[in-house]
């Protein structure tokens, strides 16, 4: 098994959890990377859409941010944001990426500031267009390293809801039902959520982590159960596809 480090098995999970024949909502980093690298694995079919109106490229080289002119390289459509969200809110979309300095446990997510609003210790790039992706996509994946400060009881600043305080409570803000947080991908797991609570529960540990190392690194109780299982690690054909074809430069690897 060839050696690995930390952003290579992010991407690698990541890209697992995409599957075949659907649309996905691609942001700029590791989510792009996992796009292509599933679109050359287990998803030759999955449409990559990036919000400033690329739809379908193929993504032979790495864009280098959601606007750039590779995400239209021999893409299905080339179109804009406003098309782009219009075609999330009709449902079109079932997948889409997000980041945070923060996450809670029903999956609301941070990416604002962090301290008083108007005069924060921290500010960070805030929505663009994740608070559209977060109500619009029938499933939401988060993508971020596993730590304290970063898995919080509460979100300092909703940027993005999630399941907002519980059941029910995404559908009385005027949200699609059935749409909202999906899967949690860190270095150190893989979180879903329960159906009932819609509380944060630990799915899948990475390699050589245990459980309780998890829950270390989390600020709020996860939901773990009897048996988790331990994700796969990445293989030698993804690692070869990741280094050679799609982050030669390790522009992110």
């Amino acid at each position: 098994m060839t050696e690995y480090n930390k952003s290579e098995l992010l991407i690698c999970t990541a890209a697992r959890q995409m599957a075949d024949n659907t649309i996905c909502f691609i942001g700029t980093g590791i989510p792009m990377l996992a796009a292509a690298l599933a679109k050359r694995t287990h998803a030759p079919n999955l449409v990559a859409a990036f919000e400033f109106g690329g739809v379908g490229p193929d993504l032979e080289k790495l864009p280098l941010a959601v606007g750039g002119s590779r995400t239209f390289h021999r893409a299905e459509i080339a179109s804009s944001i406003c098309d782009l969200m219009e075609a999330a809110a009709r449902g079109y979309v079932e997948y889409g990426f997000l980041g945070g300095a923060q996450i809670d446990p029903y999956g609301n997510l941070n990416a604002t500031v962090i301290g008083d609003h108007d005069r924060p210790k921290v500010r960070f790039p805030g929505s663009g267009g994740a608070n559209d992706i977060g109500s619009l996509c029938w499933k939401t994946i988060a993508i971020m390293r596993h730590g304290k400060k970063r898995f919080v009881p509460k979100v300092g600043f909703l940027t993005t809801a999630g399941y907002l305080d519980g059941p029910g409570a995404r559908e009385q803000a005027g949200l699609p039902s059935g749409s909202g947080p999906y899967r949690v991908v860190t270095d150190l797991a893989l979180m879903g959520y329960d159906d009932e609570t819609k509380r944060m529960k630990l799915l899948a540990l990475q390699p050589g982590v245990t459980a309780e190392q998890v829950q270390a690194e989390t600020g709020f109780e996860l939901m773990i159960p009897d048996d988790v299982a331990v994700n796969d690690e990445p293989t030698d054909e993804e690692l070869r596809l990741l280094r050679e074809e799609i982050d030669p430069d390790h522009l992110y690897t």
